[in-house]
């Protein structure tokens, strides 16, 4: 299996070939939850993927708690379902954990009991939802020889803590404030297993190496829950010889398949989801735009790849989609480009009285 059918097999799974009429809530199961660092990228990957998506859906899955902002695979912020933060985080939990041995935090928190921290800080954010700069100064009463900001990056490893609206809300904004995924969702943290969860990571990233799961986990040890599962899976090579696992039934689309043009938002888990992401993130490409600490800004796939950045610029009342080409993009595409473009504009400029997309 080449590079381009997989690029094409994975496009098909993340709703990047045609847009779904997956409702947002199955969407971002399916998709096993959206990177969201940015409040708002959410609200694009699903305008990239959706048939007429309105941000005030998601929305509301945030205000309702059908949706939670919690700290997941990667330690990062993920937009998932009720059900899956329960689910997720304590698989998640070794890497989240982790960021507690880096130098940093180590230092900072000599001394500290952790277990005794973790019990303060949930009665804290049970009590009350907290920003982390009060939970530190909360914490500190506790631990005044140890700095506000490490005690309160403790709690956040150690415990399963969600961004409380209106952080997130298309239609509102604050800060982040935090409380337990238990006392936000009115139910304890559930049990599973990475046999179950890598299932659906391929069947929304696959097919995949060992290694590419770990990418998109950051917990190792996948290649040993693989090999468990390999009688349910198929088993397929690339052009390298290494093994991809795949869900049989999966989408695996000719190669030659129409991939139109798409925007992704900063982070887009597309883009961070695999050891090798040169199938739809050419490693040149990836060098130009990735920074040291690995921030992605917002992408345009062209004919399935990463071929542009893309920015907001916003002028009194106009606004501009400017678009840095990262190798020159063909004539043909440039209307269709343009036409998502402007689509793309509606959703984050719908008050400017003016809107362009510059190619540049």
């Amino acid at each position: 299996m080449d590079g381009r059918e997989r690029n094409r097999a994975l496009l098909a799974r993340q709703l990047l070939l045609e847009r779904s009429p997956l409702s947002p809530l199955k969407a971002v199961e399916h998709l096993v939850g959206l990177q969201a660092q940015t409040p708002r990228s959410p609200y694009t990957a699903l305008w990239s993927r959706l048939r007429s998506f309105d941000p005030l859906t998601l929305s509301r899955l945030l205000a309702t708690r059908r949706t939670v902002r919690i700290a997941l695979m990667r330690s990062t912020i993920h937009l998932v379902s009720a059900d899956d933060a329960l689910l997720l985080r304590p698989l998640t939990m070794p890497i989240v954990m982790k960021e507690l041995t880096a130098p940093r935090w180590a230092r900072a928190l000599v001394g500290v009991d952790l277990q005794r921290l973790a019990v303060l800080a949930r009665e804290i954010l049970e009590a009350q939802p907290h920003t982390p700069k009060n939970l530190g100064l909360a914490l500190s009463a506790t631990f005044p020889d140890n700095e506000p900001a490490a005690l309160a990056h403790a709690a956040r490893s150690l415990l399963p803590l969600v961004q409380v609206p209106p952080r997130g809300l298309w239609d509102g904004a604050g800060a982040t404030t935090l409380t337990t995924a238990e006392h936000w969702l009115g139910r304890p943290l559930g049990e599973s297993s990475w046999d179950a969860v890598l299932v659906r990571y391929l069947a929304a990233f696959g097919p995949a190496t060992a290694a590419d799961a770990v990418a998109w986990a950051k917990v190792p040890g996948m290649a040993r829950v693989l090999d468990r599962l390999r009688p349910q899976l198929t088993v397929l090579r690339d052009e390298r010889g290494r093994e991809l696992f795949d869900v049989p039934q999966a989408p695996r689309p000719p190669a030659s398949t129409p991939a139109p043009p798409r925007f992704l938002p900063d982070f887009d888990n597309v883009l961070l989801s695999h050891a090798d992401r040169s199938h739809v993130f050419p490693n040149a490409h990836r060098a130009a735009i990735q920074t040291a600490n690995g921030t992605v800004p917002g992408t345009l796939l062209v004919d399935g790849s990463v071929a542009a950045a893309w920015r907001v610029e916003r002028s009194g009342t106009a606004a501009v989609l400017r678009i840095r080409q990262l190798a020159d993009i063909p004539r043909s595409e440039h209307d269709a480009i343009r036409d998502e473009g402007l689509g793309l504009l509606s959703l984050l400029a719908s008050d400017a009285g003016s809107r362009d997309v510059v190619l540049a």
